[in-house]
């Protein structure tokens, strides 16, 4: 497992140097450069102010030249100057990073503990009443686009009905550390990560409720049967067993996904988080928190699929990467 995952970390080396060529390539393809943001906003910078700005940040120097100093500044825990908000990069991340972990871990709790029991449900007691509604369930949550949702969700239950707050992360009137500010952290956190968690659940439900019908009727289980192994045991130790693998093996994509996909929610419920951020850079022309965000969503995604690979070995013991 240990040569396993050290092979792993250096395949991704080359991986991410691809990816950085790749992302650096298209920020330069995109119109504009890290000024244009600026300009936009002061209309009153000459051309000749703009020019010799240039210059000095060596926007006019030759493309491997910008890359080369561009990726060594990487290396050194440097990602840039935020053009727009006029501070490192690092720094500007550093606030909202922790707002988008902690909204999509709440999300991933939330997701398996509505998905599991409901594909079990499903799976066991197939075509059962309680079965018609979940697979029905799974059917309106595959159709409904997310910002859709998030949106009927906002406008019920926070508009509407006044139960959730309807923006940012929490109240900024409240002092860090104290019980009330936790408290107003967990309430603004709680709408938008039912709102992701009850759209991601259709997946695991339809895997897990397939593994379970496919895998009650196979022979090893009509063999425990047919030797008086209780139903409940049965279900506990060979069909929920293996029918769990493939939802392990998809754990960290599913993290992976859920930080790609919090663009919307953090739009929608107006919460600070590096999703919200990206999208007001590229709206903005801050190129320099646009790849250093697609660098580090890439170096997740590459983690995500090591994680579940590690996962995927550790909850089967018959499987042995090595």
């Amino acid at each position: 497992m240990v040569k396993f995952i050290l092979r792993r970390i250096v395949m991704m080396i080359p991986q991410l140097f691809i990816l950085s060529v790749l992302i650096f390539l298209l920020a330069k393809a995109m119109p504009g450069d890290a000024l244009t943001g600026q300009l936009a906003n002061n209309p009153k910078m000459d051309a000749q102010t703009l020019a010799e700005m240039r210059e000095k940040l060596g926007l006019n120097d030759p493309l491997y030249v910008q890359y080369t100093r561009w990726i060594k500044n990487l290396l050194h825990g440097d990602l840039g100057l935020s053009y727009v908000h006029q501070q490192p990069v690092t720094d500007l991340l550093a606030g909202r990073m922790w707002n988008t972990v902690l909204l999509s871990l709440c999300i991933l709790v939330l997701t398996y503990a509505i998905a599991v029991p409901l594909g079990v449900i499903s799976g066991r007691w197939q075509d059962s009443w309680a079965d018609k509604l979940i697979v029905g369930y799974s059917y309106v949550s595959f159709a409904t686009p997310l910002f859709i949702f998030a949106l009927i969700m906002l406008f019920l239950f926070g508009f509407k009905l006044g139960w959730f707050p309807t923006g940012g992360s929490v109240d900024i009137q409240l002092e860090e550390g104290t019980w009330d500010y936790y408290i107003s952290k967990f309430n603004h956190l709680l709408l938008p990560s039912l709102s992701g968690a009850l759209i991601s659940t259709v997946g695991i439900i339809q895997y897990l409720r397939s593994e379970i019908i496919d895998t009650k009727v196979k022979d090893f289980v009509r063999t425990a049967r047919a030797k008086g192994v209780p139903e409940a045991k049965i279900y506990s130790r060979h069909i929920l067993r293996n029918s769990f693998l493939p939802i392990a093996a998809f754990l960290g994509y599913e993290i992976t996904g859920l930080i790609g996909g919090s663009v919307f929610l953090e739009s929608i419920f107006s919460y600070p988080g590096i999703g919200q951020l990206f999208l007001q850079s590229i709206m903005q022309r801050d190129y320099s928190v646009v790849t250093a965000l697609v660098m580090i969503s890439g170096l997740a995604t590459l983690v995500g699929t090591l994680l579940s690979d590690i996962i995927l070995s550790a909850v089967d013991p018959r499987i042995r990467i090595e």
